[in-house]
């Protein structure tokens, strides 16, 4: 064995909290059977039964868990039982992908810059739900999507990657949802991969990247361009 492989970190041990149908997480699965993300993920949690998620996870054998939100007196109490079974499958780095309730300060002290989510805007810009919606009716010409560490507020966490993409006239919100979603899937990964990797340091809202390559050119990206 080489003295690289034998000082290469370890892979990251997930736990993945889902609503719905599962695409960054299957984005993630990918990208961990491409061998391009060295992470092993525990277990997939989701508040709804009917969850395309639960059962892509059960598809690649990874444990696939339903915890009703409506069974708990709280969001407290819900989160506390989500915790717990994160606790119980060893996982270190928690990812929402697509988890569409608000984590409590409970979820937040357990996993404390261990939480990473992904939003379909350029954070801090159009927080909350129906981010392409807020995105058109403002009219920018640039949208795109966000990872970031959870905190206690809405959307608005240190930011670890941000991809962006243009937003073209006659753009609707699926059309620009699917060019969105694109990139979705391929910054989701590469933030985790930059958290195994131990690239990743929060001082402050800042989230500073060991070994960060330059970004080149071009200095600026103009919609509509400039002939």
């Amino acid at each position: 064995m080489t003295t690289a492989a034998t000082n290469a970190p370890p892979p990251v041990k997930l736990g993945v909290l889902i609503s719905g149908e599962g695409t960054n997480l299957q984005a993630i699965i990918d990208a961990i059977d491409r061998d391009e993300l060295e992470a092993e993920i525990r277990v997939v949690i989701s508040n709804k039964a009917a969850a395309g998620g639960l059962e892509r996870a059960r598809r690649h054998a990874i444990p696939a868990e339903f915890i009703d939100h409506r069974g708990f007196a709280s969001r407290e109490d819900f989160d506390r039982a989500i915790v717990a079974s994160l606790h119980a499958h060893g996982v270190e780095l928690v990812v929402c992908a697509g988890f569409m309730r608000l984590l409590s300060p409970v979820m937040i002290a357990a996993f404390r810059d261990r939480i990473m989510n992904i939003h379909p805007a350029l954070c801090p810009a159009f927080p909350g739900i129906d981010a392409q919606r807020q995105a058109l009716d403002y009219g920018v010409r640039f949208s795109g999507c966000t990872v970031f560490f959870v905190t206690e507020g809405i959307d608005d966490g240190p930011v670890i990657v941000q991809a962006v993409v243009p937003v073209h006239q006659d753009d609707d919100e699926a059309t620009l949802a699917a060019r969105i979603h694109a990139e979705e899937h391929r910054i989701y990964p590469h933030a985790i991969r930059l958290y195994q990797q131990g690239r990743l340091e929060v001082r402050g809202r800042r989230v500073y990247i060991r070994d960060a390559p330059p970004i080149g050119d071009p200095a600026a990206i103009i919609n509509p361009r400039i002939p």
